[in-house]
Parts: C-alpha cells; structure tokens; sequence
C-alpha cells in the first residue's frame, strides 16, 4: 500500500525515478495527483477528493482507523531532508500494517505496532526525525497522547530537549491547563501541566498519525497560550484525504509516510 515520492520535480518509485505528476501503487498507475510545496511539507491534491464521512475518525489504540473506502491509492512520502536514494522510507513504510475490519466493520486500521517490532525500522524514523531537528533550537518535544510518548522522548533525547507529555483529562497529577477541541460527538480536552514549558521555548509537537487535525490544533493553542513558539509539527503518517493539516494554521507539518484511506 505505501511508496514514496521526494519533495523535489521527481519522484521515487521502486528505484526508479519517474515525473512527479503520477501516484503509483505496487502494481500500476493508480491516479495523477499534483505535489505542491508548503512550509518544507508537500500536500497531495487530488481531482478526487470525495470522503466518506471523515468525522467518523477516532484515534484508537495501537494506531489509526479512518473509514474503508473501495478506491485505495498507494501513498506516498513528504520529506524535505530525505535523498532522492534513500531507502529508509521504503522500510518504514513497508513495516505499517493495515488491518482492515478493526476494530469494527468498515474500518482500516493503520497499525504502527509491526514498525515498533522491526528495530532497523524504528530507528530509521527517530534518526529521520533528529536529523530534521537537532539544529532549530527545539527546546521542547511535546508528545500527544498516546503514540507520542512513543516517537517524542527518543527524539528530545537526541535533541538535547526535554519532553513534555499532553494527555487527555485526569491523567496528570498536577496543576494542569487544558484546551478543549471537538470531536464528532461532543467535546473533549487536552492537559499539560502547569510550569512544563516557559514562555519564548520553542516547541516541536510529535504524534504518529495526523488524519482531522484536532488534537494537534488543540496541542497548539495550548502550547501559544503560554507563549511558546510552536516550530513545527511531525508525525509518522498522514492521512491527507481528511485535510487535517488545514487545521494547523501557518504552523508546518512534516510527515514520513502518507497513506490513503
């Protein structure tokens, strides 16, 4: 299900380099597709947007579910610091299972678990990620709950930053401040505690996935709130049919792995 492309006018397809203007799956031609640049990220836009209900989305736990669709492109990689050559993307692309039907009918889960089992994997995302950010003067990695906690400590570590976890409510001990975001039902909040973060740090936000965008929106306005300067965010996979990166501002995204849903 997943391959790559470069941020550059060529794109990476089983080793071969092809014209960008073309998305591939294993097999075939699956759509065309334009890449364009936006704040050291690349959106895909597609003539085909249509979505089954987005708002459906959850975060669930041990990865990500979106609505099935019978249409399933082959996805591709953004990535401003990766060569044209590198085959770190291929391995941790090919470690991402889906598994469809979980944990409900309808439903494909984007499971980071098996890229979790495959050492060489894991490390090739962290050391992706460092080497995108040990030289901006990142003070904090904030980690969102829960597969955060998995990609942003060994990147502060590397980084030389402290991590600062931003949980759902009642899960820190603390003096907390929360920012509310809306779900598809209702409401619900992100928590940080009190004197984790000082005003002028700067702030690099970490997640696994980004589908709607909320959570990061809300991670956001709760880091600004405090008058931290948010730098970038990064997450491992992007589902970019859901649009959640024009939730996120003027604030960058930068993504290993894009997936269809």
């Amino acid at each position: 299900m997943y391959t790559l492309s470069q941020l550059s006018p060529i794109e990476i397809f089983e080793g071969k380099v092809v014209p960008i203007g073309y998305l591939f799956s294993r097999s075939k031609v699956k759509s065309n597709i334009f890449l364009s640049h936006s704040n050291a990220a690349t959106t895909a836009i597609s003539s085909s947007s249509r979505r089954d209900n987005p708002a459906i989305y959850g975060r669930l736990t041990g990865g990500a579910a979106a609505p099935e669709r019978k249409l399933t492109r082959a996805a591709h990689m953004a990535s401003a610091n990766v060569g044209e050559t590198d085959d770190r993307i291929s391995r941790i692309s090919s470690t991402i299972r889906v598994i469809p039907d979980f944990p409900k009918p309808g439903i494909m889960f984007q499971d980071i678990t098996t890229l979790l089992l495959d050492h060489k994997a894991f490390k090739d995302t962290i050391d992706l990620f460092v080497e995108r950010y040990k030289d901006k003067n990142i003070n904090v990695v904030a980690g969102i709950e829960a597969r955060g906690f998995i990609f942003g400590p060994p990147i502060a570590l590397a980084i030389g930053a402290k991590f600062v976890p931003m949980r759902k409510p009642k899960k820190l001990p603390g003096k907390v401040i929360s920012e509310e975001y809306s779900l598809e039902y209702g409401t619900d909040k992100m928590e940080m505690h009190v004197g984790a973060v000082e005003a002028g740090e700067r702030a690099l936000i970490v997640d696994d996935l980004i589908a709607t965008g909320g959570t990061l929106n809300a991670a956001i306005r709760l880091l600004e709130r405090v008058e931290v300067t948010v730098v970038e965010c990064a997450c491992v996979i992007e589902l970019p049919e859901l649009k959640g990166r024009d939730k996120l501002g003027d604030k960058p995204l930068f993504v290993l792995v894009s997936s269809s849903i």
